[in-house]
């Protein structure tokens, strides 16, 4: 790799003050000990999130994030339906939130259970405020969230997700005791 530099250089001040030269210099580095190269930019998505994640909050508002199931996400799959679920993530509703660059993670109770989440930011589908509707949608990249996956064999197929639980019992009723 070559760079070449241009630097003005003094040729005679004692004779002509105002005589200068310029010179070309030619650094040259080896090709693995060269400067870094750029890489890859980082996805915006996760800025995004965090910004309309509080704004929501200090508006007042609720936040919800609309994510596609994969099998890299852990959440409650008896929530989910269509491949999607849908999840308050707001102060009130979970606790030792951390929206990472790669991750969304809490704890979050689903009827008095409470449950691990682990969310891949490339996962999420749209963050908004559940009392207004006001957010932001984003494109799921089909690479990043796969609903394929290879066999044994290296034939490509739909994931099966498992089987979510049946919940327990039926609808809740009151009783009255006397």
């Amino acid at each position: 790799m070559r760079i070449t530099l241009w630097a003005a250089k003094d040729l005679a001040a004692e004779k002509n003050p105002n005589a200068w030269q310029r010179e070309k210099r030619i650094l040259r580095f080896p090709e693995n000990d060269g400067p870094a190269l750029m890489s890859e930019p980082t996805s915006s998505k996760p800025y995004l999130l965090r910004a309309i994640y509080e704004w929501c909050v200090d508006s007042g508002f609720t936040p919800y994030v609309s994510v596609i199931v994969d099998p890299q996400t852990r959440v409650p799959m008896e929530y989910a339906r269509d491949g999607e679920i849908v999840l308050n993530i707001g102060p009130l509703a979970t606790s030792h939130l951390l929206i990472g660059n790669d991750f969304i993670e809490c704890t979050a109770r689903f009827s008095g259970v409470t449950r691990e989440l682990l969310i891949p930011v490339a996962a999420v589908a749209a963050i908004y405020a559940r009392e207004n509707g006001h957010g932001m949608s984003f494109e799921i990249d089909k690479n990043a969230v796969s609903g394929e996956v290879k066999d044994q064999a290296g034939k490509t197929g739909p994931t099966r997700l498992p089987e979510p639980p049946k919940p327990h019992g039926g609808k809740p009723t009151l009783r009255r005791v006397k």
